[in-house]
């Protein structure tokens, strides 16, 4: 496949000048407090020093918004083989067979050190139980809390770096570049309410801000979800790619008027029938084998023509034939939210349809999470790390947290340490070109961002095609040419200006991508293209 490039509008968002801003320095800096950058800094030694930036309290992340769980073969009748032939199957030809078979093996061994992290997963018969999700073919999916693991997975990691004297953690915090100089990354430009900028000058820095969610109008991530980590990135020099695939879950909450809530696959996992608005269960028909349990991208695109069919704004999910007391210890938090609009899981249908979920592409990393940016590393959801190829397989997002963010810590810390200790700043200042107009001039930047997420949803959501990649490319580049001409001070404009700047990423991939494969769908280019599976990357024309 070609390379890309594109370029930002500027390399930094903001002016700045060393001598009018305060400065720290630490050995690692992490960005982003989910459960890569957690299992990060986790992983640096107790005589090292590592800064934690989280863009909102340490608890916001998609990470503690996971409620399927972590897959790894943990049942003597299952083998690690079959998890790495599940996981190639649902990455359509992309994956990277070594890194697979990387991150599978190590699976078992993260899970038992979350245990011993203190993460109370659910259990049966003393063991830990395990569910199937949809692509598994066997039960290798451990949870907790019923299906609210990804909070109890972080709470547990929470407090284990709460309780490190090395590391410090600012909460609220949203960095606004990557610093570099001479081709390296040197930390970070970061502000907050109380201080203002600051430099944070870092050794090692490890990104892992996780996902770009919020780009679409439907989707189920949290607000802090812009895709800011891979803006950054971008801007600093880092290749990107993958930018084409964005994953749709299948089963989102749908009432109009409220924010959308995640249905768990564990939910088809554990038998759920999906129907149409006329009763008819019509997964049969799109998948006779799998069914409901066939890989998440299938699902989504089965709905959405059903929803066509019918006419209808949603699906639904039927429960009424698995027994009640299951449904309610296995399920007490989708329990809980169901109930808040009047439905009862156990024999009301669940109306669902699907929204943007994980973000696929991402900081190209190596297998030990090093980016193409000298000093920077990444892990998680931020990155494209040969893992999930075109299409994530359910629950290895968290089991890819955990192994890419051990070892980028480990890396980070590693390559610090050869560092020599130096606390004078560097004289970097901001390249700008012309003045800039400043933000407080009534721009409207709600009505712009709820514009660019209708779009994306519209043109470049579960099926694309060549005109509406390109309308929506005109549209996003007329906003980015005179959003990108603002000098904001506060995180909303950033977020704008990030979000613009990815857009334009996936929609240049989305629009070179010119084949169907995993989440990527194109109806004028509906088959899989065996010339294409390789990879889109993608590069700032800056330098």
């Amino acid at each position: 496949m070609q390379r890309l490039s594109l370029a930002p509008k500027r390399r930094y968002l903001v002016r700045f000048h060393p001598k009018r801003i305060p400065h720290m320095f630490t050995d690692v800096l992490v960005i982003g407090g989910g459960i890569a950058g957690i299992r990060a800094a986790m992983a640096v030694p107790s005589d090292q020093p590592v800064v934690v930036v989280s863009k909102d309290v340490l608890r916001e992340s998609n990470s503690a918004y996971a409620q399927g769980g972590i897959a790894g073969a943990l049942d003597p009748q299952d083998a690690t083989a079959d998890h790495a032939a599940d996981t190639m199957a649902a990455g359509k030809g992309l994956c990277d067979p070594a890194i697979v078979d990387m991150v599978v093996n190590e699976a078992p061994d993260r899970i038992r050190e979350l245990v011993e992290f203190g993460t109370v997963f659910d259990r049966e018969g003393g063991e830990i139980a395990l569910t199937q999700e949809g692509g598994h073919r066997h039960p290798r999916v451990v949870h907790a809390l019923g299906d609210a693991t990804g909070k109890e997975v972080m709470r547990a990691m929470m407090e284990c770096i709460r309780n490190r004297a090395n590391a410090q953690i600012w909460e609220s915090t949203f960095v606004i570049d990557l610093l570099t100089h001479e081709g390296t990354c040197r930390g970070a430009l970061v502000w907050n309410a109380q201080h203002g900028r600051t430099f944070i000058w870092a050794k090692q820095t490890i990104l892992s801000t996780g996902g770009a969610g919020q780009l679409y109008r439907e989707t189920t991530n949290p607000e802090i979800a812009t895709g800011d980590g891979q803006a950054i990135a971008f801007r600093a020099g880092a290749e990107l790619r993958d930018m084409e695939f964005m994953q749709f879950h299948p089963t989102v909450l749908y009432i109009a008027g409220s924010s959308r809530h995640l249905i768990s696959e564990a939910v088809r996992g554990e038998g759920a029938y999906l129907r149409d608005v006329t009763g008819y269960r019509f997964m049969p028909d799109y998948d006779p084998v799998a069914k409901e349990l066939a890989p998440r991208d299938d699902v989504s695109r089965a709905i959405t023509k059903q929803m066509a069919k019918t006419r209808h704004p949603c699906v639904y999910l039927d429960l009424s034939h698995i027994a009640p007391e299951k449904v309610l210890e296995r399920f007490p938090h989708i329990k809980t939210v169901c109930a808040e609009f009047g439905i009862d899981i156990r024999r009301d249908s669940i109306p669902v349809r699907p929204g943007a979920h994980y973000m696929i592409g991402g900081v190209t990393v190596d297998p030990d999470g090093r980016s193409t940016l000298p000093g920077l590393w990444s892990a998680g959801e931020a990155t494209s790390s040969g893992l999930h190829g075109a299409n994530r397989l359910g629950s290895n997002s968290l089991l890819e947290g955990l192994v890419f963010g051990r070892r980028a810590g480990t890396g980070a810390a590693a390559v610090a340490r050869t560092i020599p200790d130096s606390f004078t700043a560097i004289a970097l200042e901001s390249d700008w070109s012309g003045p800039a107009e400043k933000s407080d001039d009534q721009l409207n930047l709600t009505d712009i961002r709820n514009a660019l997420t209708s779009l994306m949803w519209r043109n470049v959501g579960i099926q694309r095609d060549a005109d509406g990649l390109k309308e929506a490319a005109e549209q996003v580049n007329f906003w980015d040419r005179y959003v990108s001409l603002r000098e904001f001070d506060r995180p909303e404009g950033w977020e704008l200006q990030n979000m613009l700047l990815v857009a334009r990423l996936m929609i240049a991939a989305a629009a070179t991508r010119t084949e169907s494969r995993g989440v990527h769908t194109r109806s004028d280019f509906p088959e899989t293209d065996p010339a294409q599976a390789e990879h889109i990357p993608i590069r700032s024309s800056l330098g």
